[in-house]
């Protein structure tokens, strides 16, 4: 089990965009930063769209840890590597939700490349 419960992957199943937040050295938050993301059976990913320099991934990965929110649900998270992911599902997926906005920006989070960029999002307790 992915640490979500039920009623909060029925809420996050139901919106397109998350906010997510890394903690600093000193435990603080840094800012929430709006992003797509999906879920594949009771796990949530997420990936950058501009590669693994973006500012908010390089900063979740090196902290390791943060906060996320996602309508009424607010969790501290483990951000863990995402290399494993089912990154042919995630693509689907992040097709059926995203198409509608385009080819550029759902082009930009899915594919070969995305793999490296692919982040499990695992609350706390």
């Amino acid at each position: 089990m992915s640490g979500w419960t039920a009623d909060e992957l029925s809420t996050i199943a139901r919106v397109d965009e998350l906010e997510v937040a890394s903690r600093r050295p000193d435990g603080s938050l840094r800012p929430f930063v709006t992003i797509w993301f999906t879920v594949s059976g009771d796990d949530l990913y997420i990936r950058s769209a501009h590669g693994p320099q973006n500012g908010w991934f390089r900063r979740a990965t090196e902290s390791g840890t943060g906060r996320v929110r996602i309508r009424s649900v607010e969790k501290d998270v483990v951000f863990e590597d995402g290399a494993d992911a089912p990154h042919a599902a995630l693509d689907a997926a992040l097709h059926a939700k995203y198409d509608r906005y385009g080819p550029g920006p759902v082009g930009a989070i899915v594919g070969p490349d995305a793999a490296e960029v692919t982040l499990r999002v695992v609350p706390t307790h």
